[in-house]
C-alpha cells in the first residue's frame, strides 16, 4: 500500500488483467484500486514511446477557445487512444455578461507548434496547487521521443518606435494585471473580454475598468478599440489586449504605427524542443510524492506517469460509474502511479472531465472505456492522443 492506495489483487468482471493490445506499443487494461474512500476502478493505457510506430500528441478542437469531447477529438485526429487533458475555463458566473471561453489553464504545444501560454496562478480552475508548483508546469514529449515534466514560461515582446513592452500573455483566457497579451488565429472566435477579468490572486474579482485592444497586421497597427473584441483572427494578424498599465501603453500605438511582436515558450529543464506539451500539475517526481498533496478529498481523477527514463507513458483514468465513483485523493493518485512503476506523474483534469478512449482493430471510431461521472462525455479543452503508424 502506497499513500493509502493499493492495486487490488483480483480484477473485476470484464477487466483485462494482462492488457489488451490496441496497437503495436500500446496496451490497455483495467483493475481495481483500494483507496481510503473505498474501492475504485481504473483504466490504464501503457504507451511505449520507444516503438517507432507510436506517437503522442495534443488533442484539441482546432482552436484554443473551444471545447469538444475526447472521442470527437480522437476520431477527428485519427488517434487509436486518448484521454482528457488540462483544467479549463468552464464557467464565468462571477462576471455577468462574460462568457466562459473553454480555454485551458496551462501552456499547450501541438505538433511542435505553440498554441498558448499559462494564466496566472490565481486565475486557474481546479484543486489547490501543491506547494512549489504553478500553472506553467507541463508534461510533454520532446522531439527525442522522451516524456518529461517541465515548466514552460512565455518570453515575448512588443517593439515600437517608443520602446519595447514585455509580452505577458499568449492566447490565454486571463492576463496578469497591468500587462499586454497577444491573441492569434489559434485563439479562435471567442470573445477576448475574459482576459481582462479577475486579478492575479482572485479569479472571481471584477473585470478591469481600464482596457484597450490593438490589431497589428503586416507589422503595423491597423485598428484600435476601447474594449476587447471577438470573432476570428486572420492568420496574418495579431491582436494585442492590454489592461491597466498595459492598456495605457497600447493607447500610444496609433493606426499606422510600426509594431513587432515576438513570442516563444522557454523550458526550464530541457533543451530538447517539445513535440507536444499540456498543463496540469506534478504529483510525483524522481519516485517521490510531492509534499503537501491533498490526502483528504477523494474524486475521480486522470493522471499520466513517466516510466523507463521517459520511454513509457502510463495514462490512467478512474471510472465515474455510480457504483465505483469513490475515487482517490491526489496523494493516493501519486502512490498509485508509483506502484505502477512511474518515476514521475502529472495530474490532469478530473471529475466529469475524466475520460479514456481506445479504438479497436478494424473500428472506425473510438470507444469510451470508463464511465464519465456526469453520465455523458463532457466537452473539454484538450487531451492527449496516442497515434499508431502500424
Amino acid at each position: 500500500m502506497l499513500a493509502g492506495a493499493a492495486l487490488a489483487g483480483a480484477a473485476p468482471a470484464g477487466a483485462v488483467p494482462d492488457g489488451k493490445r490496441i496497437a503495436p506499443g500500446v496496451t490497455y487494461r483495467q483493475f481495481d484500486v483500494t483507496a481510503s474512500a473505498g474501492r475504485t476502478h481504473a483504466h490504464l493505457l501503457t504507451v511505449d514511446l520507444a516503438n517507432p510506430h507510436v506517437k503522442v500528441d495534443l488533442l484539441h478542437p482546432g482552436a484554443v477557445a473551444a471545447r469538444a469531447t475526447v472521442s470527437a477529438m480522437a476520431d477527428s485526429a485519427g488517434a487509436v487512444a486518448g484521454v482528457n487533458g488540462d483544467f479549463f475555463d468552464i464557467t464565468e458566473t462571477q462576471h455577468p455578461g462574460v462568457e466562459a471561453t473553454g480555454a485551458s489553464v496551462g501552456p499547450a504545444i501541438a505538433a511542435g507548434r505553440v498554441l498558448k501560454a499559462a494564466v496566472p496562478n490565481g486565475q486557474r480552475f481546479g484543486p489547490t496547487l501543491p506547494p512549489g508548483t504553478n500553472t506553467r508546469d507541463v508534461i510533454g514529449v520532446g522531439t527525442d521521443r522522451r516524456a518529461r515534466l517541465d515548466r514552460l514560461t512565455l518570453v515575448g515582446s512588443v517593439s515600437t518606435p517608443e520602446g519595447t513592452l514585455t509580452l505577458k500573455g499568449l492566447n490565454q483566457y486571463a492576463l496578469p494585471e497591468n500587462s499586454v497579451g497577444a491573441f492569434t488565429a489559434r485563439w479562435g472566435s471567442a470573445s477576448r473580454m475574459r482576459s481582462v477579468c479577475g486579478t492575479d490572486i482572485e479569479r472571481s474579482a471584477p473585470c478591469s475598468t481600464d482596457m484597450y485592444e490593438v490589431k497589428v497586421r503586416g507589422g503595423r497597427v491597423v485598428s484600435a478599440a476601447t474594449t476587447p473584441g471577438s470573432g476570428p483572427i486572420p492568420a496574418n494578424t495579431t491582436v494585442l489586449v492590454g489592461r491597466e498599465e498595459g492598456a495605457r501603453q497600447l493607447r500610444k500605438l496609433v493606426v499606422g504605427k510600426p509594431v513587432t511582436v515576438t513570442r516563444r515558450l522557454v523550458a526550464a529543464s530541457s533543451a530538447v524542443p517539445y513535440a507536444c506539451a499540456i498543463g496540469g500539475f506534478p504529483v510525483l517526481e524522481g519516485g517521490a510524492a510531492l509534499s503537501g498533496l491533498d490526502n483528504v478529498t477523494s474524486a475521480v481523477r486522470t493522471a499520466v506517469g513517466i516510466k523507463d527514463g521517459g520511454r513509457k507513458l502510463l495514462i490512467l483514468a478512474l471510472d465515474g460509474d455510480t457504483d465505483r465513483r469513490t475515487g482517490m485523493t491526489v496523494a493516493e493518485e501519486a502512490g498509485t502511479m508509483r506502484a505502477l512503476g512511474a518515476s514521475d506523474a502529472f495530474n490532469l483534469d478530473g471529475g466529469g472531465s475524466s475520460e479514456l478512449v481506445t479504438r479497436d482493430a478494424g473500428a472506425s471510431t473510438v470507444t469510451v472505456r470508463n464511465h464519465p461521472s456526469g453520465g455523458a462525455e463532457r466537452p473539454v479543452a484538450n487531451g492527449i492522443g496516442v497515434f499508431s503508424a502500424a
